[in-house]
């Protein structure tokens, strides 16, 4: 793509962007999901969950309930990191309730 010079038409109809001067937003997806699982499987749930990249055990319930705070860099990474929770054995629901994006 022929560099555009930057003017007013150029810049509203797009030409002035190509894909290799695209910055990614700053920032992150910060979200807590409720977690209901198998009560006697708690303390193996809550090492497993604990060990996913950006994920922290902020509370837990002896029911079988756990409150996780995860960080992750963008919505898709968080909706994947959302199903593998939903997944993992023992586990018999996982709930988004609270989604923000961080800004730097």
């Amino acid at each position: 793509m022929a560099q555009s010079t930057l003017n007013r038409r150029a810049l509203i109809t797009g030409r002035v962007l190509t894909a290799d001067r695209v910055v990614a937003p700053p920032g992150c997806e910060i979200a807590s999901i409720i977690v209901q699982a198998r009560p006697e499987r708690l303390d193996e749930l809550e090492a497993e969950i604990a060990a996913m990249p950006g994920c922290e055990i902020h509370g837990r319930d002896a029911r079988g309930k756990l409150v996780v705070v995860t960080e992750a860099p963008d919505a898709g990474s968080l909706g994947t990191l959302l199903n593998t929770i939903q997944s993992l054995p023992n586990v018999y629901s996982a709930a988004l309730v609270f989604h923000a994006i961080e800004t730097a």
